[in-house]
C-alpha cells in the first residue's frame, strides 16, 4: 500500500520560495506518477503539477508555469515541488497524490496525503 507523506509547508514572504517534498513508502515509487494539488480557503481542489514515474513527462497548471518545478528522486522515494516567486493567492494546503501502479497523470488520484500548509503572506 503507497503511503504519502507531505512536508516542507510553512510562511513565506511574497516573491519568495519553499521547496516541498512527497515522501513515499510501502511501495517503489518509480511505479507511480505523483501529482500535486492545492485547495485554498473557500476554494475547491486544484492541480497544480504532475511528474511521470519515471521522471520524463511533467505538465503544470497555468497559474504556476515558469514559477514552480516538479521534481522526483525515486532513489530516495521522493518528489519536490519547488515553488519560486510565490504570490498571496498560492496560500493552501498543499497536498500530493497517487493514481494507480503505472498509471499516467491523467488519471484519478488513488492515494492522497495529508497536506501541507503553504501560507503566503508579508
Amino acid at each position: 500500500q503507497l503511503q504519502l507523506v507531505e512536508s516542507g509547508g510553512g510562511l513565506v514572504q511574497p516573491g519568495g520560495s519553499l521547496r516541498l517534498s512527497c515522501s513515499a513508502s510501502g511501495v517503489p515509487l518509480n511505479y507511480y506518477a505523483i501529482g500535486w494539488f492545492r485547495q485554498a480557503p473557500g476554494k475547491e481542489r486544484e492541480g497544480v503539477s504532475c511528474i511521470s514515474g519515471g521522471g520524463g513527462s511533467t505538465n503544470y497548471a497555468d497559474s504556476v508555469k515558469g514559477r514552480f518545478t516538479i521534481s522526483r528522486d525515486n532513489a530516495n522515494n521522493t518528489v519536490y515541488l519547488q515553488m519560486n516567486s510565490l504570490k498571496p493567492e498560492d496560500t493552501a494546503v498543499y497536498y500530493c497524490a497517487a493514481p494507480g501502479r503505472f498509471k499516467a497523470c491523467g488519471y484519478g488520484m488513488n492515494y492522497w496525503g495529508k497536506g501541507t500548509l503553504v501560507t503566503v503572506a508579508s
